[in-house]
């Protein structure tokens, strides 16, 4: 595979990754699936996990893996970046990707060992896992309200830290990528000699072959 067509699907592959994990920190925002928390959070009750506010899915994982992307992309396109400058500044926008990464995991690494916010027996909102709670489900039922946030929490935050690590490889790969494909090319104007003489003898009257 030339390095233009390994653009191309490492663009692709970049896109739904993105979209996940802005989804995933959106959801997050409404615990159970409700709008309340986040109206109670806004009026400045503790209500929402200190991690969803930081938005590592949407600015991390999101914006700053998605514009990278549709560079990337056009690199493998025919187009104004599908040449050596393309692929030299794919790496520059692959690196940003990788911040970005870099960003959502971590802050989805946070927010799955420091747990979720819950209302507790006494009626009080705090983070109540201390201690690792992951392998343990027999603590999770500390949390009152809201209903499932456990289980909640753990989903949305692993689902946007798989995310994180498949954006990570890609746009790691991709920085390995561009620098072949500076010096070697995208490989898309070879494609274009090979295609040229076969286009011409088409073209030619039958009689003149």
């Amino acid at each position: 595979m030339c390095t233009g067509k390994c653009s191309k699907f490492i663009g692709i592959s970049l896109y739904p990754l993105a979209l996940l994990s802005i989804i995933c920190n959106i959801f997050l925002f409404f615990p159970d699936f409700q709008t309340t928390y986040s109206k109670e959070a806004a009026e400045g009750l503790y209500r929402l996990t200190d991690e969803i506010k930081y938005m590592g899915g949407v600015v991390g994982g999101g914006i700053l893996v998605l514009i990278p992307a549709i560079h990337i992309h056009s690199t493998g396109s025919q187009g104004c970046c599908a040449n050596r400058c393309g692929m030299f500044l794919s790496i520059i926008f692959a690196a940003v990707g990788v911040t970005g990464a870099l960003y959502s995991g971590t802050i989805a690494v946070v927010g799955l060992i420091r747990g979720p916010v819950c209302s507790v027996e006494d009626g009080t909102w705090s983070r109540p896992f201390l201690n690792s709670y992951l392998g343990d489900s027999d603590l999770w039922d500390i949390c009152k309200e809201p209903e499932n946030i456990v289980e909640f929490n753990i989903g949305l935050f692993s689902a946007l830290l798989v995310a994180a690590c498949l954006e990570l490889l890609l746009c790691g790969f991709q920085v390995l990528n561009g620098l072949f494909g500076c010096i070697c090319g995208t490989c898309s104007h070879k494609e274009d000699q090979y295609l040229l003489p076969n286009t011409y003898q088409s073209s030619l009257p039958i009689g003149n072959l």
